[in-house]
């Protein structure tokens, strides 16, 4: 791994929970010196996806998996490379990594390789709020994270009507 001991480890797939993480890892980043190493993980579940009976030939299910390959990895350059902006405009040093699996799974093995200081993630989605949900699993991250971990809670919208006055002022 490229990353020095002492990293702030950010979990973040793009969804409003994990940008209020991602706000408070950049600052704390830029206060503090020190690099963040970026993880976004992709669920297990959507690997080899290709589809279900309805795709009866093999063509068919093929073109279907690669559309939704192709699809994900561009949502994911979309949201490392908005990421990567923000780093850069904060004086961050970023550094992304991919994985795919069970998302505490692949956050416990991150953090056993880099050792952070820090383990930041975003609050999990309200109920009734549409998108997906990544089910973390807090427990096993609470019993075998090697550093402190910090849920960042999502901001209503007063809060973030009051961060943007902030950033024109």
């Amino acid at each position: 791994m490229h990353m020095t001991k002492g990293c702030i480890l950010l979990a973040s797939h793009g969804t409003p929970g994990a940008r209020a993480a991602e706000r408070h890892a950049l600052a704390e980043a830029a206060a503090s010196g020190r690099p963040i190493l970026h993880l976004l993980v992709v669920p297990g579940f959507w690997a080899g996806m290709r589809g279900d009976d309805w795709l009866n030939s093999p063509g068919a299910r093929n073109a279907f998996g690669n559309y939704v390959e192709d699809l994900l990895s561009r949502e994911v350059e979309q949201e490392v490379n908005r990421l990567g902006r923000a780093a850069r405009a904060a004086g961050v040093a970023l550094h992304s990594r991919l994985r795919q699996g069970d998302p505490a799974r692949e956050l416990l093995a991150v953090a056993a390789e880099c050792a952070p200081a820090l383990v930041v993630i975003g609050s999990p989605r309200r109920k009734g709020e549409s998108g997906y949900r990544c089910r973390l699993k807090i427990e096993p991250l609470l019993r075998h994270l090697p550093a402190p971990l910090l849920i960042v809670p999502r901001e209503d919208a007063a809060q973030m009507a009051t961060r943007r006055q902030g950033a024109v002022a």
